[in-house]
């Protein structure tokens, strides 16, 4: 979960500093919008190596699976505390709170909608709902509907450039955009570059509507003094569309800067570029799926190495079993269950001989029984490293680990 939070956050962060440096300042604002969704999904979604792109060139790794290590529960565990599980436990209450939290907040503000609709009166104008309610409100826009303060609307105080403005954000579905980056708040709200992202999704917004009301009235200068006029308006509606969204300088030379079709051509292309890059950087590793595939071939499965000299653990592979049995602390839950079954793993020795790119091929046991022994083996100390024809080479190991409970 830790190198999964890890993945997605960086590339959150490389697609975000491409927005701000080379994309914000552009007059392309549907390609933006789809740019900035886009990057949330991706960012999510590849770092869960759903599938793997196999690399061009790769060098061939030797792959050695070991026989398996039989950890037997000891009933002293139990009574250790466990500080690390402490930690988790702890953090995750404060998780589920918030987020509660954050929950609880968003179905609130998904209700005032549905009460407003329910309880005060609607026109249709020129084939566009219309709420119309008491509070002192200035326009905005949800899903289908544009609410509106009924006396400025009987009184004819609405300009009908706030109107159209809304109706970009409903013919565009606006709203479907801020709801999903809402439940991405509420499932990610300690990582604050989806703060970010929100902020500016809803100003790329802000353009697309700015940029229909001009389309319509081709009177920048008449709009952007209506907006002057509201501008000190300061009250927001959560999940809504609002005019008076962040009305600074950059929203008015939006509306007047002029598009360079080559600069958005070679702009589009880099962003294109880094995308591709990104997906061959975080996608799977294809050498782990080959291990996994051999693994569940057949339990007593051996490849053997075309290295000349295997690598060898200080004192001899039983040793390594040693050290393993005698470092691994089996998880309290684990122990108190009375649990057993296997934990597979790869891990790689580097051509210095210490442990890389350790990872969990399949835990059947759950309660951190995998995560212990990707620890235990951090602990180790360097081996002796493979060569083949008098070069060091790097070669994977696959190790199975059977817990079974004390009797």
């Amino acid at each position: 979960m830790i190198t999964y939070l890890l993945k997605s956050g960086l590339l959150l962060v490389i697609f975000y500093a491409v927005y701000k440096l080379a994309l914000e300042n552009e007059k392309m604002f549907r390609f933006n919008r789809v740019y900035l969704i886009g990057s949330l999904i991706f960012s999510f979604v590849i770092p869960l190596q759903l599938f793997s792109i196999k690399p061009l060139f790769s060098t061939p790794i030797s792959v050695v699976q070991l026989d398996g290590i039989v950890i037997q529960t000891n009933e002293k565990v139990s009574d250790q505390i466990n500080y690390y599980q402490i930690l988790i436990y702890t953090l995750g209450i404060i998780y589920t709170l918030v987020a509660i939290v954050l929950i609880f907040r968003f179905i609130k503000n998904l209700y005032s909608f549905y009460k407003n609709i329910k309880y005060n009166q609607i026109q249709i104008v020129n084939d566009q709902k219309i709420v119309l309610v008491k509070e002192s409100i200035l326009p905005h826009s949800f899903w289908n509907a544009i609410f509106i303060n009924n006396d400025e609307f009987e009184n004819g105080k609405i300009p009908s450039e706030l109107i159209v403005h809304e109706q970009a954000h409903i013919k565009q579905k606006h709203s479907l955009d801020i709801l999903f980056i809402e439940i991405l708040q509420i499932i990610f709200w300690f990582n604050p570059l989806i703060i970010l992202f929100k902020k500016a999704i809803k100003l790329n917004h802000e353009f697309l509507a700015d940029q229909a009301v001009n389309e319509q009235f081709e009177s920048v200068s008449t709009y952007q003094s209506l907006l002057l006029d509201i501008a000190y308006n300061k009250t927001n509606i959560a999940l809504a569309s609002n005019i008076n969204y962040l009305i600074t300088k950059k929203r008015f030379l939006m509306m007047t800067k002029e598009e360079s079709p080559l600069k958005i051509i070679l702009k589009v292309f880099t962003v294109g570029i880094v995308s591709v890059l990104m997906l061959f950087i975080f996608s799977t590793d294809a050498v782990a799926q080959e291990v996994s595939k051999i693994e569940n071939k057949s339990k007593d499965f051996r490849m053997t190495t075309d290295v000349d000299v295997k690598p060898e653990f200080p004192g001899g592979i039983v040793e390594f079993y040693k050290f393993v049995g005698q470092n691994y602390r089996i998880p309290e839950e684990l122990s108190k269950n009375k649990t057993n079954g296997k934990v597979y793993l790869q891990f790689m020795i580097e051509k210095d001989g210490s442990l890389s790119e350790i990872t969990i091929l399949r835990d059947k046991l759950g309660y951190g029984a995998g995560e212990e022994a990707v620890r235990v083996l951090k602990l180790s100390p360097k081996w002796i490293p493979a060569s083949d024809k008098g070069k060091p080479v790097r070669v994977m190991y696959s190790l199975p680990i059977t817990i079974q409970p004390s009797k």
